[in-house]
């Protein structure tokens, strides 16, 4: 609804304001008013708002950013073209000629420099290329975006005539820009900031759980007044063991008990394979606890946790969690000497007389457990329970898509993907 009534309120001022100099350089406006709006909401997916996160939880808000910032790089680059092309038919120019006299405006430069740094960084986001980057890397240039966002708002105050068309215009515009930019203020920095001076957390032990996974146990001050649930997931930062851009997602991997905090990890990338040498009283970072991969959730009272990989760590959160119910464990791995956490799962779900298979192989050997038929040959009455997934994207979406098949409700299945981005 919030964004249903700003796109009426945005066409409504685009149709009153009057033209532009020409008809393309009309719809070069209503581009560019657009982009502003999906800037803005771009603003608030990225602001990490806990009301926001805890109603939606933050894998389909990353979903949403990520179309959303498509869009966006899509919106700037129309707008981008047909303000060239329209000034080029007004001065009967060529179009190099006129983008050249263009960015020798200081206003319209602002404007083509931030619409270059989001097209570098939409480009690096695609699939094709995202593949190749470490994470590391992909976050850091993914601060570039900051930079486009403060060139693009000076550029749009020095060259927008839509939003001073009116006192109403006026005042809706900065209302809007200021609530963006705070929402993102205090989600990002202040919340974050708040909490970590009240909390101060510290590594109390680093162990090893296998030749290429760690643990990190993390105390703090009155970590019992912490809003964190089992199945959440933190960003977590380690001032003076790496540098201070460097952020990773890892979800807790033992549910919240007041006294201490739980990652896990794989080494796959310059974070997470330096958790190791982490040191018992480094000071750490936390953004969150995030995510709404929470029993809070649930709807029924018997319970399937599928977990794949180092996807296992929300799931065990959850068995360890004081929650009643009959709980089955799908584990996917390709080898038992993958599977992280196992002992503990064992144990976990021992004690709740669960079930818990061990789901081994290779899917380009004929492994394929997460077909319909192999789902309900495991969990035959998967339709009445709730439904966890958590594992890479490509196993996630193999799930989904088989729970679609076998008719399982859409608010019985809880879902989070368990990637760099």
């Amino acid at each position: 609804m919030f964004v249903v009534v700003n796109v009426a309120i945005v066409e409504v001022l685009f149709f009153t304001a009057g033209t532009g100099k020409n008809s393309v350089l009309t719809v070069a406006k209503f581009f560019g008013l657009h982009a502003a709006l999906v800037m803005m909401f771009q603003l608030l997916l990225v602001a990490r708002l806990p009301w926001l996160d805890q109603r939606i939880g933050m894998d389909r808000l990353t979903v949403w950013h990520r179309w959303v910032g498509f869009s966006l790089l899509w919106t700037i680059l129309v707008h981008a073209n047909l303000v060239v092309f329209g000034y080029a038919a007004l001065d009967d120019s060529g179009w190099g000629k006129t983008f050249l006299a263009l960015a020798g405006v200081p206003a319209s430069l602002m404007g083509m420099l931030a619409a270059l740094l989001v097209v570098v960084v939409g480009v690096l986001s695609m699939r094709f290329a995202r593949r190749k980057l470490k994470y590391e890397t992909w976050h850091g240039l993914h601060l570039l975006l900051y930079v486009a966002l403060g060139l693009a708002f000076v550029h749009q105050l020095l060259e927008t005539t839509t939003f001073k068309s009116s006192v109403f215009a006026m005042v809706y515009w900065w209302a809007l820009w200021l609530f963006a930019f705070g929402s993102l203020v205090v989600g990002r920095i202040v919340v974050p900031v708040v909490r970590n001076r009240r909390h101060q957390f510290r590594v109390a032990a680093v162990v090893p759980e296998s030749a290429n996974a760690v643990s990190v146990y993390v105390t703090g001050k009155d970590l019992d007044k912490l809003s964190a649930r089992a199945g959440q997931f933190g960003v977590w930062r380690f001032p003076g063991h790496n540098h201070w851009w460097l952020a990773n997602p890892f979800s807790l991997s033992a549910a919240p008990n007041g006294r201490s905090l739980r990652l896990t990890a794989k080494g796959v990338g310059v974070t997470s394979a330096g958790l190791r040498n982490l040191k018992v009283g480094n000071r750490v970072f936390l953004e969150g606890p995030y995510g709404a991969f929470t029993s809070l959730h649930r709807s029924r009272p018997g319970v399937v946790l599928i977990a794949g990989g180092v996807g296992v760590t929300p799931v065990r959160s959850l068995l360890e969690e004081h929650t009643p119910g009959d709980f089955v464990v799908l584990y996917r791995v390709r080898d038992e000497r993958d599977a992280v956490l196992l002992n503990e799962l064992r144990q976990l779900v021992a004690a709740r007389r669960g079930r818990l298979h061990l789901l081994t192989g290779r899917s380009d050997q004929g492994a394929r457990p997460f077909e319909p038929a192999g789902l309900h040959q495991l969990v035959p009455d998967i339709a009445q329970r709730d439904v966890y997934v958590c594992g890479p994207p490509a196993m996630t979406a193999a799930v989904l898509t088989s729970l679609r098949t076998m008719k399982v409700p859409n608010g019985q299945v809880h879902a989070e993907k368990f990637s760099m981005a």
